[in-house]
């Protein structure tokens, strides 16, 4: 599949079963010229001379209209590697009987490269993951060259590495990368998407981000790498921008439309929420997957996080023995990097955290929540010891050790700072009346919605800031902080920023907070040099109430705190998690039986 260039011609292949002719179209500036191609099966492919990499291309099909089929219409390549440009919504991509030559980025040929032996993972479960938007984590750091900020490449600068060793990331999850369209109404209110989580290929990386192509991923990859920081893609295989019946007509719909799930009333199913949903009980679209996740194990990416993880396991409902999870496991490259699922789509049963494979991570909205609910004073002391010890009750079942992805805050959802600052969203500025964005977050204002003159105000939010992460960074389980975070990071309580491609998401790196940045920094050390980052269950720990009286099953349920002691060789860990006081304490002691 894709085009592949040998000796002085390249082949092409695309699938399209139900088409009845298929081109290939060549161009030269805005010249273009047609190439028919031969049936091959479900395949069409060609070979032409003369063609190299750098070649620009797309392809046309023609077939029934009453399946989507528009020759008029130019189509980018599903196994692309590299684009000419990115994707811009446009509504006559999806007007039927208009040329949209002019509007589609065209693929382009690649330089054939070997591939070098795949190095060993860097991360391993328990160490600390940083997840960051690419473009908006450089966009305002004054260290990083101008013409650099917002693209993959500015993360190889010695500042953010700099800053990333300090605090201790073992692995950057990069949201998505691939190229990616605007959604149709994000244009007609003038915005953009910011996050990416709308890709029309899986493989060619967005020229805004990679301007510099494979070349600058891989280039960066071993940047990290060589500083003892790996790298983890968040890949959205759930959907495609191409959207509902009324979206644009931009790869899959005008090649191959029996890819997109469709209902028994021949409507497209919208389990991922975006208009429709890749199916995944179809080989070819597995294969699509599992193509993209080599390319870039590869080129170094040391492992995957999911989005809307459940439309994978669809066939169409979820199914925990899915064929795509074994096909991972047996792959001599896949079975050797790290799976992390957010384990939840809206289509029913979409629900499925502690249901995926037993080797895969898998976000846990449940310590979130639960932690933020036990330290706004209306959850139970219990209920934060079971996320502590790596919640055992969504993932015992598995294996003897936990594979929770800890996290208080998230690109989805309120930052850090704006959870204690805020008691409601407010996203007036996505042009959606404030409707967008989860509606029931766990949160508090302190008294005060939003920024505040109030010196008592701000203490008790910076407290509670200081609180969460020191409950992060002590709990079992793989650690997620989200890039801004560990300095105060704030999106005017925007609790759904995907539409802000503006100060609203980019961090502010003059005016951190660099009190907090070093406080994360000792917290991540102080995981690093002790037990903490075990991920077995804690079976020796030993829970005292806050007066250092063994826990009982009444206490649990009266608490609003506790005291936890963790040997650790010919140390102790201690762990006081008061609420009252409002302080988490993170202590270790030399000698087994003295006191922090």
């Amino acid at each position: 599949m894709g085009a592949h260039p040998s000796e002085g011609a390249t082949s092409f292949a695309v699938r399209a079963p139900e088409a009845s002719a298929v081109w290939l179209c060549l161009f030269d500036g805005i010249a273009e010229r047609r190439v028919a191609m031969a049936r091959s099966g479900d395949l069409w492919i060609t070979q032409v001379a003369g063609v190299g990499p750098g070649q620009r291309y797309g392809y046309r099909a023609e077939g029934p209209v009453a399946r989507g089929f528009d020759p008029a219409k130019l189509l980018v390549d599903p196994y692309a590697v590299e684009l000419d440009g990115p994707f811009a919504y446009d509504p006559r991509l999806g007007v039927r009987g208009e040329d949209t030559a002019a509007l589609m980025p065209k693929a382009v040929v690649p330089v054939p490269w070997t591939d070098d032996p795949v190095p060993p993972r860097l991360f391993q479960p328990g160490q600390l993951i940083y997840e960051l938007n690419v473009r908006g984590f450089t966009m305002r750091h004054p260290d990083v060259p101008a013409e650099q900020r917002g693209t993959i490449a500015a993360l190889a600068h010695p500042a953010v590495i700099a800053h990333l060793q300090k605090l201790g990331v073992a692995a950057v999850e990069l949201m998505p990368i691939a190229a990616w369209i605007d959604e149709r109404h994000l244009h007609a209110a003038g915005l953009r998407n910011a996050w990416g989580y709308n890709p029309v290929t899986m493989m060619a990386l967005d020229p805004r981000l990679a301007p510099g192509g494979t070349e600058e991923l891989r280039a960066t990859l071993a940047t990290l790498r060589s500083a003892g920081i790996g790298v983890i893609l968040d890949v959205v295989f759930n959907h495609t921008g191409e959207s509902d019946e009324g979206g644009p007509t931009l790869c899959f719909r005008g090649l191959d439309p029996a890819s997109y799930a469709r209902g028994g009333d021949g409507r497209l199913i919208n389990d991922a929420g975006t208009g429709n949903m890749l199916d995944f009980a179809q080989a070819h679209v597995r294969d699509l997957a599992l193509d993209t996740l080599r390319h870039f194990a590869r080129l170094g990416v040391e492992g995957f996080r999911f989005d809307l993880a459940p439309v994978m396991a669809r066939g169409p409902g979820f199914d925990a023995a899915a064929p795509i999870f074994a096909a991972i496991a047996a792959d001599p490259i896949l079975s050797t990097r790290q799976m992390i699922a957010e384990p939840w789509d809206i289509g029913p049963g979409g629900y499925q955290l502690g249901h995926f494979p037993p080797d895969w991570l898998e976000w846990n909205d449940r310590f979130r929540d639960d932690v933020r609910r036990f330290w706004r004073g209306d959850g139970a002391a219990g209920t934060l010891a079971t996320r502590l010890a790596g919640s055992s009750d969504v993932f015992a079942a598995s294996i003897s050790v936990t594979r929770s992805v800890n996290f208080i805050a998230a690109h989805d959802g309120f930052a850090l700072a704006d959870v204690v600052a805020y008691a409601g969203r407010h996203n007036l500025a996505n042009g959606e009346n404030n409707r967008d964005g989860h509606a029931d977050e766990v949160c508090w204002n302190n008294g005060v919605e939003g920024p505040s003159d109030d010196a008592e105000v701000r203490r008790r939010r910076d407290g509670d800031v200081r609180a969460l992460l020191a409950i992060l960074f002590a709990a079992r389980g793989t650690p997620m902080l989200t890039a801004g975070d560990e300095f105060g990071r704030s999106q005017g309580g925007n609790n759904n920023a995907y539409a802000q491609d503006n100060e609203t998401s980019w961090l502010d790196w003059q005016g951190r907070d660099t009190a907090l940045e070093d406080f994360v920094a000792r917290l991540s050390r102080f995981r690093r040099a002790g037990a903490l980052a075990d991920q077995h269950w804690l079976e020796a720990a030993d829970w005292r109430d806050m007066t250092d009286r063994p826990m009982t099953a009444e206490r649990w349920a009266g608490m609003g705190g506790f005291l936890l002691r963790l040997p650790d060789g010919e140390r102790m860990v201690y762990i006081r998690i008061d609420r009252g006081e409002r302080r988490v304490t993170l202590a270790l002691a030399d000698m087994l039986e003295s006191r922090p």
